[in-house]
């Protein structure tokens, strides 16, 4: 690709000629010099064309270059501490891929455009600033999950993505045919990283899960991804303790690797700064309690959404407020077991509450992350399935890993969408995915 280099890579070419590949950001002229700014998906550089350094024909593509149109770029890299990334290009020669014509322009302008249009053009909207630092933050974070826990010895396990039973309750279940026979698009993977438990120890799994929840708000999707994390002889404590450290460790890479990006998103990076442990801890009734004051209940109202009722799972505005008193994530353990998964080990201690955890993000960006530790005595699990009136059929097999060498292991689940639109500090959560799928978008 005669020495072709991405624009990332140009601090290590100053003084040497190179060759860019990319496409238009922007353009402006000034008399005798063109100023051309490309970008190739690792960075922007602008390309600056002396009239007197190259041919008529050059000259003449300078200004036939649309918005987007797609060119190559060669000539000497140098240094200039003004230009976008440090690095400019003083071109010599220059050839276009595709010129897009100026009677059909690229759709997405330098100018206000509505929400629904751009996710119309969600494939062409990847192309810019926001949206391309928003991507690059996810990466980052998909990155730093990975060698969180491979560096502490867990083992990937790719779970199923058809399933025959439900995982998190059959009303949010996306039914299939599966020749002939009912099966549904997963809602976790965590059913089939226990029994991998059980052979490795410690596991994760990281791939889309699907919800047919008719919800329109900013944090739901029906289609997002999660890494689950299993650990066998694992309890509550270890596990919460264990999704402490991830996102600390997760926050922390952002703010070392991603920090221009987060900067562009105008993200206050202070916010991100007082992630630290200790994270803090309630139980909840002590959320209840909270939630239950004139000050809770004001909110509730301000907020439109029903006042909060003991023994109800906490809603979004429950959530708000809670994570609205603290600068970092905040962990509510021990919710009753009526709200919870059939597969929650109750707590010896008061066996109408379930031994499980939410984390809750501050600033309004509510859950994040949903663990608990597991039933692991067979009776118990069975008897669970009839009360939820699970098929059992459906989950002998699930079964099985209390038949033969049960022990206690625990688990949870972190959307991957969720703690990008916190870590980001954007609104809504569809734009943290490349191709959000919602209650009515499916397109593109």
């Amino acid at each position: 690709m005669r020495d072709h280099v991405y624009i990332s890579d140009l601090n290590k070419h100053d003084g040497s000629r190179a060759t860019l590949r990319g496409w238009l950001a922007h353009t402006r002229s000034k008399g005798r010099i063109h100023f051309l700014v490309m970008r190739d998906g690792s960075g922007i550089c602008q390309c600056v064309v002396s009239m007197a350094d190259v041919s008529p024909e050059v000259w003449k593509l300078c200004s036939d270059l649309t918005l987007e149109s797609s060119f190559e770029a060669r000539g000497k890299v140098r240094k200039d501490d003004r230009a976008p990334g440090g690095f400019e290009l003083a071109v010599e020669e220059l050839r276009a891929f595709q010129i897009i014509p100026e009677g059909n322009p690229y759709p997405i302008q330098p100018k206000e455009h509505g929400t629904e249009f751009l996710l119309d053009n969600r494939h062409l909207w990847l192309r810019s600033s926001r949206q391309h630092a928003i991507l690059r933050v996810r990466d980052e974070v998909v990155k730093a999950c990975r060698d969180f826990l491979y560096d502490r010895g867990f083992v990937l396990i790719d779970s199923p993505i058809f399933t025959p039973a439900a995982c998190e309750g059959t009303s949010t279940l996306f039914e299939t045919d599966y020749f002939g026979q009912k099966a549904y698009l997963t809602q976790s993977g965590q059913l089939y990283l226990e029994p991998a438990a059980q052979a490795f120890g410690r596991v994760f799994c990281f791939g889309p899960t699907f919800r047919a929840e008719k919800s329109k708000t900013r944090r739901h999707l029906t289609e997002f991804w999660m890494i689950e994390p299993e650990v066998a002889f694992a309890e509550l404590d270890d596990i919460m303790e264990l999704s402490e450290d991830l996102v600390v460790a997760i926050t922390g890479r952002c703010l070392e690797r991603k920090r221009e990006e987060l900067k562009r998103l105008e993200r206050d990076l202070s916010r991100l700064e007082s992630v630290q442990k200790p994270f803090p801890r309630m139980t909840y009734d002590e959320a209840a309690r909270l939630l239950q004051s004139d000050e809770a209940r004001g909110h509730a109202a301000e907020s439109g959404a029903p006042p909060f009722e003991y023994g109800n799972d906490l809603g979004a505005a429950d959530e708000t407020f809670l994570g609205a008193r603290f600068d970092r994530p905040i962990m509510i353990s021990r919710y009753p077991a009526s709200v919870k998964a059939f597969y929650m080990q109750p707590d010896p201690a008061d066996p109408t509450k379930a031994l499980c955890v939410d984390m809750i993000a501050p600033d309004g960006y509510g859950e994040i992350i949903g663990g608990s530790q597991r039933i692991h005595d067979y009776d118990l699990l069975l008897r669970r399935i009839e009360e939820h009136r699970l098929p059992r059929q459906a989950f002998e097999w699930y079964l099985d890993v209390r038949r033969y060498g049960s022990v206690p292991h625990s688990g949870f689940g972190m959307g991957i969408e969720r703690l990008v639109t916190w870590i980001t500090g954007i609104h809504h959560l569809r734009e943290t995915i490349p191709y959000p799928r919602t209650l009515q978008r499916l397109y593109p």
